[in-house]
């Protein structure tokens, strides 16, 4: 009798432990939805603060909210302010897609990704000044997590923010280096020039042989560092924009100007247009995962104009923004 009970004793010991096995491999095959909820609201709460800071540089405009659903699954929350006397278009976009399968231009280089269901959320913005002495500016970060039930999740985040002016000043951008050098710091010492070269490589049109901008900062896939350590370097660059952008708002826009820098402003605008949708990741994966046209196309600018064989004058300050600043550099070493 006691070798039935003990052997009862450790088949119920062993089935316990396997069950506890079993439990603690599935939790790591799904991610805590905790923690995408509080991406999510950490994300719709980014939305809230860029628009109200935004909206304040405004005497009038305010943006208008477009709320949208997606029938493969999910929806968002399109903002848009048109006509300012700031900003002459300026587009902040919430969304939280779900499907069964990721679009082409997600699994391509990462086929472990085919066949996954997923969600996807962020917040993506594009400023269109009306000054063409403020530049254009854009940020984006994001979430993505695609799961299978019998394998892990793959989840990463991503993001950055960059800088295109039409007529720089070098404290402009040495200042926006200085918040993206700031926003990276408590991450480790390499890391901002890590994400600047990437920026720098991403955002460069090979077609002209020339950035788009002045650069900024750009990452993805991160997840090496863990979700609270990676969760919380997105939360840093997400809340450095307004930081970087909006004093050089401040600076510039009541800077005069002429018919000659507003033609210039339009001209350059159509490199912007030319990125976005021949290049653009974030552009490819909307149109390719069936998303909301008009919120994946929020960044083109409101007018635009392209001139055959245009070459700026020498000596000229639109040269100076060819000859010094659509070049990748160091610069907060300049």
């Amino acid at each position: 009798m006691a070798s039935v009970v003990f052997d009862a004793f450790n088949m119920g010991y062993y089935v316990g432990e396997f069950l506890y096995l079993l439990l603690s491999r599935l939790s790591t095959l799904r991610m805590n939805t905790d923690d995408i909820t509080h991406v999510k609201n950490y994300l719709i709460n980014l939305q809230n603060h860029i628009c109200s800071a935004l909206e304040a540089e405004e005497p009038e405009a305010r943006f208008v909210e477009d709320v949208w659903e997606r029938a493969e699954g999910g929806g968002g929350k399109s903002r848009i302010l048109e006509n300012g006397a700031v900003f002459e278009q300026a587009g902040v976009n919430f969304s939280h897609v779900s499907g069964l399968s990721l679009p082409a231009s997600a699994t391509a280089k990462r086929p472990e990704l085919a066949n996954r269901n997923f969600q996807a959320m962020g917040v993506s913005l594009v400023i269109h000044p009306r000054n063409p002495y403020i530049p254009t500016s854009h940020a984006n970060v994001r979430f993505l997590i695609a799961e299978k039930d019998d394998a892990p999740a793959i989840w990463w985040f991503g993001g950055g923010f960059d800088l295109t002016p039409f007529y720089p000043f070098k404290e402009d951008v040495l200042h926006w280096h200085q918040t993206a050098q700031a926003a990276c710091a408590p991450f480790g010492p390499e890391v901002y020039s890590q994400y600047k070269k990437w920026c720098d490589e991403y955002f460069y049109l090979p077609h002209r042989k020339e950035t788009r901008g002045v650069g900024g900062l750009f990452f993805d896939d991160l997840n090496e560092w863990g979700f609270e350590q990676s969760f919380a370097f997105m939360q840093s660059v997400g809340n450095h924009y307004t930081k970087a952008y909006l004093p050089i708002v401040q600076k510039r826009k009541d800077t005069p100007y002429t018919e000659r820098e507003r033609e210039f402003q339009l001209y350059r605008r159509g490199r912007y247009v030319e990125f976005n949708l021949v290049y653009d990741r974030g552009t490819l994966f909307g149109l390719q995962s069936n998303g909301r046209t008009e919120s994946i196309l929020m960044s083109m600018p409101p007018l635009a104009r392209w001139q055959y064989n245009w070459t700026p004058e020498q000596g000229s300050p639109e040269a100076e923004l060819y000859d010094t600043y659509l070049k990748p550099q160091n610069w907060l070493e300049i």
